[in-house]
């Protein structure tokens, strides 16, 4: 895999687990170590516990992830802020793969030199 693909997989993944974060919690709140075990199973995305605990911390204090105590764990889930945000991430995700499928060169437009 090339560097290009590698840092594009990173971007997507790790850089932005919010995304995934709330689509699980979406589907079903859960404790922590849940999450990461989940967003293993679900997306094959490997990070250290340290991590979802920082990215689970930063969502909650951005307001897109709300707590409760059950049985004495806390548990994370989806605000509607956290939705909202998710909603719109995918509609950025999917005009961009459209844009990129769609791209179409104006043999005009290229086919002019540079002055």
């Amino acid at each position: 895999m090339l560097k290009a693909e590698k840092r594009l997989r990173r971007k997507l993944t790790v850089e932005n687990l919010w995304m995934y974060i709330i689509a699980i919690l979406a589907e079903k709140p859960n404790y922590a170590y849940g999450v990461r075990v989940m967003l293993r199973r679900i997306f094959d995305i490997k990070v250290p516990s340290v991590t979802v605990y920082t990215v689970l911390y930063r969502m909650v204090r951005e307001g897109l992830l709300e707590t409760e105590k059950v049985s004495g764990t806390k548990v994370y889930k989806p605000t509607k802020k956290g939705l909202e945000a998710l909603t719109r991430a995918k509609k950025f995700l999917k005009d961009t793969i459209e844009k990129l499928e769609n791209v179409k060169e104006e043999k005009s437009e290229v086919s002019k030199p540079i002055q």
